[in-house]
């Protein structure tokens, strides 16, 4: 009887780390649930079976813990997980098409120093160089870079 509790506590707490690594990564309760099974498996076989068996036991246990750790590494289950590919697209790539420096345009709000401003029939969202700039001033565009536009009065 005394086998049959510890081979069942330790193959329940390996199945349970298996499970965590292959079916389920990242949960961790049963992870920690499959270390306690295999602890409390080790800990059974030093009080009933004396310390040197206790020993083989905790060696044995460890080296299939460790087994069943390569084994889930290795099956290729945290590729499905990862990021394969990458995005090429971005958002407002032609957010400044048809600007140009020196472009006169009018601020809508108050621009503080981010605010909105028209130039042609659009509106932008920009930023002024210089601090505040009242609503309904005539502003220019002084430099386009990485989708911003910078103005000054």
């Amino acid at each position: 009887m005394t086998w049959l509790i510890l081979v069942t506590l330790l193959s329940v707490g390996l199945i349970l780390v298996l499970t965590e690594i292959i079916f389920v990564p990242g949960t961790t309760v049963v992870g920690i649930l499959g270390v306690v099974f295999t602890a409390a498996g080790v800990i059974y076989a030093f009080a009933n079976l004396g310390t040197e068996s206790g020993y083989w036991v905790l060696g044995i246990a460890l080296l299939a813990n460790l087994f069943v750790l390569i084994l889930g590494l290795r099956s290729g289950v945290w590729r499905k997980f990862a990021l394969t590919s990458s995005m090429t697209s971005r958002s407002f790539d032609d957010r400044l098409l048809g600007l140009e420096v020196g472009q006169e345009g009018r601020t809508i709000s108050d621009i503080k120093p981010y605010g909105k401003a028209e130039f042609g029939d659009k509106i932008y969202e920009v930023k002024s160089e210089s601090g505040f700039i009242s609503p309904n001033v005539k502003v220019i565009i002084t430099k386009l870079e990485s989708n911003r536009i910078i103005i000054k009065q």
